[in-house]
C-alpha cells in the first residue's frame, strides 16, 4: 500500500525537524518502503500503517508498506538483511523478529550483527482470550475445564517463536495443563481460526485482540503482564488468578539493514520519535491496545542486546522448543 503525502496534525512541525545535517539532507530522494513480516491484518501491520502515512507526511515522500510474511517473520528479516544499506527499506520487526525467535531457534540471520535499530515503536500487554465457545470466563476456570479432562485445549499462535507461542508455552509450565500448539503464519489467521471455534485459546497482543474483545468477538481471560490494562480494567492479570510466570510484553520497533549511514539514522529516529509524539497517533495507538515507547539510538541498541539475553534465558529455563 503507497501513502502520499496528506494533511496530519504536527506536520509542519515534523518537517522542520528533519533538516539536520548535510550527509542526511540528500536523504530521502525516493520513495521508502516499510517491510511488514506478517500478514495483513496484525499488530505490525496496523502499526506499520500509521507510521507510513504519517512518514510520507513528515519526508514528502512516497511510503510504501509490504508484507512479506512466513516463517515467522524470517523471510522478512532475511529480505531486509540482504537491501540495500541506504535508508530507503525498513522493517517494522517485533519481540518474536529480533529477539524471541532467534533465541529459540538457528536463523540464517542475525538480530544484532544484521540490523542497525531505527527506534522503538511501542508496546502490548499480552492478552489470554478464548473462542465465545469456551464456557470457561476466566483462566482458572479455563485450566478446570480443560485439565484432566478428555478434552484437550488447542492453542493457535502466529507461528513458532512468536510470542504467543512462548505466552501459551509459558502459561502450560505455570498451570500443568496440557495444551495442543497450533502455529499459524501471522497473527490474523491465528485470531481468526480462534473465534470460529477451530482451536480453543490464543495468547495475542492486547493491540491485535482489542477490537475482538471489545465486540464479543473473543473472551478475554487474562492479562499475561504485571498490571491490569486500563483499556481492559476488569481483566485481571494471570497473576491475580495465582498463575505466575506469564508476563510478556510485545514490543515493536523500526530496523533498517546492517551499515546503513549513520545520518540516516539519526534522521530516521529523529522522524520516527516525532512522529509517535503526535497526539493524534499516539491516541490511536494507545485506543487499540499499544502503549507509545521512543529510545534514543543508544538506547535501542542496549535494549535489542539486553533482549537477547533475556529470551535466550527463557527459552534455557522452560526447555521451550519450535514444534
Amino acid at each position: 500500500m503507497k501513502f502520499k503525502q496528506q494533511p496530519l496534525i504536527g506536520a509542519i512541525a515534523l518537517a522542520a525537524a528533519f533538516t539536520c545535517g548535510s550527509a542526511a539532507a540528500a536523504w530521502p530522494e525516493r520513495s521508502i518502503t516499510i517491510v511488514v513480516p506478517t500478514s495483513a491484518g496484525g499488530a505490525n501491520d496496523a502499526m506499520a500503517r500509521v507510521i507510513g502515512q504519517a512518514m510520507a507526511v513528515a519526508l514528502k515522500q512516497t511510503v510504501i508498506v509490504e508484507n512479506k510474511a512466513g516463517a515467522n517473520g524470517a523471510i522478512a528479516s532475511e529480505y531486509v538483511k540482504r537491501a540495500a544499506p541506504d535508508g530507503y527499506t525498513l522493517m517494522l520487526g517485533y519481540i518474536a523478529t529480533h529477539a524471541m525467535n532467534p533465541a529459540l531457534q538457528k536463523l540464517r540471520y542475525d538480530p544484532v550483527a544484521d540490523f542497525e535499530p531505527v527506534g522503538m515503536v511501542g508496546s502490548s500487554a499480552t492478552l489470554m482470550v478464548v473462542s465465545p465457545k469456551v464456557k470457561a470466563n476466566n483462566a482458572k476456570e479455563f485450566v478446570a475445564q480443560f485439565k484432566g479432562g478428555k478434552e484437550i485445549a488447542t492453542y493457535a499462535s502466529a507461528g513458532n517463536g512468536t510470542a504467543p507461542h512462548f505466552a501459551a508455552e509459558m502459561f502450560k509450565l505455570s498451570t500443568g495443563l496440557d495444551m495442543l500448539h497450533v502455529p499459524y503464519k501471522g497473527s490474523a489467521p491465528a485470531v481468526n481460526d480462534t473465534m470460529a471455534g477451530q482451536t480453543q485459546v490464543m495468547f495475542p497482543s492486547l493491540f491485535t485482540a482489542m477490537t475482538f474483545v471489545k465486540n464479543g468477538k473473543l473472551k478475554a481471560m487474562g492479562v499475561a503482564g504485571s498490571k491490569r490494562s486500563a483499556l481492559l480494567p476488569d481483566v485481571p492479570t494471570l497473576a491475580e488468578q495465582g498463575i505466575n510466570g506469564v508476563d510478556v510484553s510485545q514490543w515493536y520497533a523500526m530496523f533498517a539493514p546492517a551499515k546503513t549511514p549513520a545520518p540516516v539514522l539519526e534522521q530516521l529516529n529523529t522522524v520516527l520519535n516525532q512522529i509517535l509524539a503526535d497526539k493524534a497517533i499516539g491516541k490511536k495507538l494507545v485506543e487499540s491496545g499499544a502503549e507509545v515507547e521512543t529510545m534514543t539510538l543508544p538506547q535501542m541498541r542496549t535494549f535489542i542486546a539486553a533482549e537477547q539475553v533475556k529470551w535466550k534465558k527463557v527459552v534455557q529455563a522452560t526447555g521451550l522448543k519450535a514444534d
